[in-house]
């Protein structure tokens, strides 16, 4: 997982129900965040960004991950988009020219 950025880019897993979506998101990062491998990063985009927030259950798990050492990074573009600068628990702003930075240094694992 070390060698993986994860694109994330919605606050609801899958193409279901937006309930059950959102469970499974909140269970993969549960799952995630107790790895002995953690992620080189998880970079936020699109609804993404919503999963940093605290309407979403996954923002806890995330904020874990980076008081481990796991950069967060939310789309600035999107961030603005949603309005939600003001309502972020967790993650710092960046940029999508970063995004493409890493994805030439690390393999992208999208959830979408």
């Amino acid at each position: 997982m070390q060698s993986k950025v994860i694109f994330l880019t919605t606050d609801s897993m899958g193409n279901g129900e937006r309930e059950l979506g959102t469970q499974i998101l909140e269970t993969f990062f549960t799952l995630l965040k107790q790895r002995e491998q953690l992620p080189a990063a998880v970079f936020c985009a699109n609804r993404g960004v919503l999963a940093l927030t605290e309407q979403s259950l996954a923002s806890v798990h995330l904020k874990e991950l980076a008081d481990r050492g796991v950069p967060v990074l939310a789309c600035a573009t999107c961030v603005d988009y949603y309005d939600v600068r003001e309502k972020l628990t967790v993650g710092e702003i960046s940029s999508m020219g970063y995004f493409m930075e890493l994805a030439e240094k690390y393999e992208v694992m999208t959830l979408a």
